[in-house]
Protein backbone atom coordinates (compact mmCIF):
# COMPACT_ATOMS: atom_id res chain seq x y z
CA UNK A 1 0.00 0.00 0.00
CA UNK A 2 1.23 3.55 -0.89
CA UNK A 3 1.28 6.62 1.07
CA UNK A 4 1.15 9.87 -0.20
CA UNK A 5 1.55 13.15 1.76
CA UNK A 6 -1.12 15.54 1.41
CA UNK A 7 0.60 18.04 3.95
CA UNK A 8 3.00 20.96 2.93
CA UNK A 9 6.04 21.41 4.85
CA UNK A 10 6.17 23.98 6.91
CA UNK A 11 9.35 26.13 8.34
CA UNK A 12 9.81 25.32 12.03
CA UNK A 13 9.70 28.75 13.68
CA UNK A 14 12.94 29.80 15.55
CA UNK A 15 14.54 32.89 17.12
CA UNK A 16 15.42 35.42 14.93
CA UNK A 17 18.99 37.56 16.37
CA UNK A 18 20.41 39.44 13.78
CA UNK A 19 18.89 41.12 10.47
CA UNK A 20 21.08 38.84 8.36
CA UNK A 21 19.21 35.92 9.94
CA UNK A 22 15.87 37.62 9.34
CA UNK A 23 16.47 37.78 5.29
CA UNK A 24 17.65 34.32 4.90
CA UNK A 25 14.67 32.92 7.07
CA UNK A 26 12.67 35.40 4.45
CA UNK A 27 14.19 34.01 1.64
CA UNK A 28 13.51 30.23 2.92
CA UNK A 29 10.36 30.59 3.95
CA UNK A 30 8.88 32.03 1.23
CA UNK A 31 10.26 29.36 -1.18
CA UNK A 32 8.76 26.84 1.65
CA UNK A 33 5.09 28.31 1.28
CA UNK A 34 5.25 28.65 -2.34
CA UNK A 35 6.75 26.06 -4.21
CA UNK A 36 5.23 26.94 -7.31
CA UNK A 37 6.92 30.30 -7.76
CA UNK A 38 10.28 28.48 -7.71
CA UNK A 39 11.67 27.50 -11.33
CA UNK A 40 12.98 24.27 -12.15
CA UNK A 41 16.89 26.38 -12.00
CA UNK A 42 15.72 27.16 -8.60
CA UNK A 43 15.16 30.96 -9.13
CA UNK A 44 12.09 32.57 -8.58
CA UNK A 45 11.44 35.99 -9.42
CA UNK A 46 8.34 36.37 -7.40
CA UNK A 47 9.97 35.26 -4.53
CA UNK A 48 13.06 37.71 -4.94
CA UNK A 49 10.43 40.79 -5.68
CA UNK A 50 8.56 39.78 -2.45
CA UNK A 51 11.61 39.40 -0.48
CA UNK A 52 12.89 43.28 -1.85
CA UNK A 53 9.52 44.78 -1.07
CA UNK A 54 9.72 43.44 2.73
CA UNK A 55 13.12 44.24 3.09
CA UNK A 56 13.03 47.79 1.87
CA UNK A 57 9.77 48.35 4.69
CA UNK A 58 12.48 46.68 7.27
CA UNK A 59 14.91 49.13 6.17
CA UNK A 60 12.32 51.66 6.12
CA UNK A 61 11.45 50.96 9.66
CA UNK A 62 14.81 50.60 10.80
CA UNK A 63 15.85 54.63 9.42
CA UNK A 64 12.95 55.78 11.27
CA UNK A 65 13.35 53.66 14.35
CA UNK A 66 11.26 51.86 16.51
CA UNK A 67 9.26 55.15 17.24
CA UNK A 68 7.57 54.49 13.84
CA UNK A 69 3.72 54.67 13.20
CA UNK A 70 1.85 51.62 11.17
CA UNK A 71 0.60 54.61 9.61
CA UNK A 72 4.00 56.22 8.67
CA UNK A 73 5.08 53.58 6.40
CA UNK A 74 4.40 53.75 2.74
CA UNK A 75 1.50 52.28 1.20
CA UNK A 76 2.24 50.08 -2.37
Amino acid sequence: MNFVSHTKSVAVPHQIHTYSELRHQIHDDLRIQHPEWVEPNGESPMCDSYESRLIELLDTFAQRGSNARKGDFPSQ
